[in-house]
């Protein structure tokens, strides 16, 4: 195939793969945040879109309550590292924060086509962009405001800068399609913004990358090692933002925010860690790894069993080309970084490996290049070969577009109960200087309505947990001058001037 017709087909795929997360934004997730990362990396993204970083903490914090942003020493910022908030503030500015992560995808699909066309050749490209497209772990987070998809597109821009970089022998000669000044600031400002973003991902990605850089220190040339250095130099000097930042936050450029919410949720081993008495261990490591591996034997090509399938194939056939042993050992050392964190992911698929998807995708692509004869050494049997693996993957990849991958899905619409029809009530009663306490036994019906009300005051209607009736009282002597209502969610559309007969004062 011309570069030409395959460069314009990924460019579709790319596309296609942006208008359809789109479209699960949209639709399945209704533009609105439903875990708890999400609120806070939404609410730190309209803090950071108005010039700040953390705001004043609230009376009452835990009547205001955001999940994840937390409140230490009078003020209030989210948990996460800056890296999304910052990019999701753009989106927040142009009013379409949901839009960010599907358009990042897209950027994603397309730098997958170029890994696998540098490793392998274009027709890998292709169809390790087509799995990445129709992965359901990919198209679920990509219609999320979590940071994943970000973190994905700064992992794929930065190893294929880096391939560019420090090219194999056999194509030393080639032509240099960009300056080398130019890969060098990609590489180092992307490894850079991956940390600012999720620094135990940028951990597991750049771990091969740093040995074969140790290798060039050695053996390379002067050309290689001053290219390694002012990639590393850049590199770190963008890291340093991270304690710089949670500096500003906390005063403590070593506290991590995440402990300041719980303050088991730290990396590593031994009592303290994690919500077991005794801690994280050994046994817990293998049992959350193993139980997000089993969810991406289903979630991430959609081939329920078989996800794996042609991984160990792409491998072997990648076994002799050093730039598809570096992408492909990132999956093995995103595992074992993250077997180091107290708990495992599998409700969007095995997340947490998710920045490993073109490594996966581009090693399962050659697997099936392999078997089906295009790569190795051609055979008289290589025309049937090709014709039976074509109709298989086809089949598979049709199989999961038309059954698993619209259940899957779909099954994600109203996650944890939250809905955007929770806020037609409250917005068709078009409430003027309101203070509604919503009682709730659960922070997500309540979490959902926040979405009406900015961190900025003043606005026309401010959101209130009842969380128990001396905060209440409280909470409505502070804000004596707005219109008090209390909501049930039970009867969402029902707004009570006191609180309802059979609930002590709204305790709940």
């Amino acid at each position: 195939m011309k570069p030409r017709y395959a460069d314009g087909l990924a460019i579709a795929l790319a596309i296609l793969a942006a208008l359809v997360s789109a479209g699960v934004a949209d639709r399945v997730f209704e533009r609105i945040p439903h875990i708890e990362d999400e609120f806070a990396n939404l609410w730190q993204a309209e803090v950071m879109a108005e010039g700040q970083i953390y705001l004043p903490s609230p009376d009452h914090s835990r009547s205001f309550l955001v999940p994840f942003v937390v409140d230490h020493e009078g003020r209030r910022f989210g948990k996460y590292p800056p890296g999304w908030p910052a990019t999701l503030s753009l989106g927040v500015q142009a009013g379409i924060p949901w839009l960010v992560s599907p358009l990042l995808g897209g950027v994603a699909v397309w730098l997958v086509y170029r890994l696998g066309d540098k490793i392998a050749g274009r027709g890998v490209g292709l169809l390790a962009a087509l799995l990445t497209a129709t992965s359901p772990m990919f198209l679920m987070l990509s219609g999320t405001m979590m940071s994943h998809n970000l973190s994905l597109t700064l992992a794929a821009a930065f190893s294929l800068s880096w391939l560019d970089l420090f090219p194999e022998a056999r194509r030393v000669s080639d032509p240099a399609r960009v300056p080398t000044w130019l890969l060098v600031s990609v590489a180092g400002l992307t490894l850079g913004l991956l940390t600012l973003t999720r620094p135990l991902t940028a951990l597991g990605v750049v771990v091969p990358f740093a040995v074969h850089g140790l290798v060039l220190l050695i053996r390379g040339d002067g050309a290689a090692r001053r290219r390694l250095l002012s990639l590393g130099g850049l590199a770190l000097a963008v890291m340093a933002l991270l304690p710089l930042w949670q500096a500003a936050l906390t005063g403590d450029p070593f506290l991590n925010p995440y402990t300041l919410w719980w303050e088991y949720d730290m990396l590593g081993f031994g009592p303290g860690v994690g919500v077991t008495e005794s801690g994280h261990n050994l046994r817990l490591a293998y049992s959350n790894t193993r139980f997000s591996l089993r969810a991406g034997m289903h979630d991430l090509f959609g081939w329920p069993f078989l996800s794996w399938l042609f991984l160990p194939f792409g491998i072997f056939a990648l076994r002799r080309r050093r730039d598809g042993w570096l992408m492909v050992s990132t999956f093995p050392c995103m595992v074992i970084v993250y077997a180091a964190y107290w708990i495992g992911s599998w409700l969007f698929g095995p997340r947490y490996y998710y920045e490993a998807l073109p490594a996966l995708a581009v090693a399962s692509a050659a697997g099936v290049a392999w078997l089906g004869g295009w790569l190795g050494e051609s055979s008289r049997m290589v025309r049937p070969r090709r014709l039976a693996m074509t109709a298989f993957i086809t089949l598979l990849i049709s199989l999961n577009c038309i059954f698993y991958l619209p259940v899957r899905v779909g099954e994600m619409q109203g996650l944890y109960g939250i809905t955007r029809t929770h806020l037609v009530p409250l917005q068709q009663a078009d409430l003027k200087n309101a203070l509604v306490l919503v009682y709730s036994d659960s922070w997500h019906r309540y979490g959902t309505l926040l979405m009406l009300a900015s961190p900025f005051s003043p606005n026309d209607v401010l959101v209130a947990w009842g969380i128990n009736p001396e905060l209440n009282v409280q909470v409505i002597r502070d804000f004596s001058d707005r219109s008090v209502y209390h909501y049930y969610p039970d009867d969402p559309h029902t707004l009570y001037l006191e609180p309802r007969q059979g609930i002590e004062n709204g305790d709940v």
